[in-house]
């Protein structure tokens, strides 16, 4: 099973989350390219997303569509989020890539609260597939 397969077997939201997350995280940190306040934010943003999949995308191969899936974005995406709230705070930007950035910052926000109950949970015993192939 293909992991657009499993996620297709998901509740119709989580694939409409999932493509969200894919334009919160990949898409619009492009935007912030344009304004040299925000070019490594975006740059770094894009690099830990892309990284961030390929870890989800190897641990899907190897254990299955299980809980832990989110662990890659725990590790990666909590200290970037936290330097992109520091930048946004510290920096005097333009209105829109404050505002691209703060719409980044919350995607990623999101998706962490949902991995890190999903890590919590598979650690504290929940290990079976969320999804079982067909």
């Amino acid at each position: 099973m293909t992991f657009e397969e499993a996620v297709a077997m998901q509740p119709q939201w989580v694939g409409w989350w999932l493509y969200w997350l894919m334009f919160g995280t990949l898409v619009l940190p492009l935007a912030l390219l344009i304004w040299r306040p925000t070019r490594v934010a975006g740059l770094l943003t894009v690099l830990a997303t892309v990284a961030g999949g390929f870890g989800v995308t190897s641990m899907f191969n190897s254990m299955g569509y299980v809980k832990l899936l989110g662990l890659p974005h725990v590790v990666i995406w909590t200290p970037l989020v936290i330097w992109l709230i520091v930048l946004l705070r510290g920096r005097d930007m333009p209105v829109w890539p404050r505002r691209i950035l703060s719409l980044v910052i919350l995607t990623i926000l999101v998706s962490l609260a949902f991995d890190y109950v999903d890590v919590i949970r598979y650690l504290l015993g929940e290990r079976a597939p969320l999804v079982e192939a067909v």
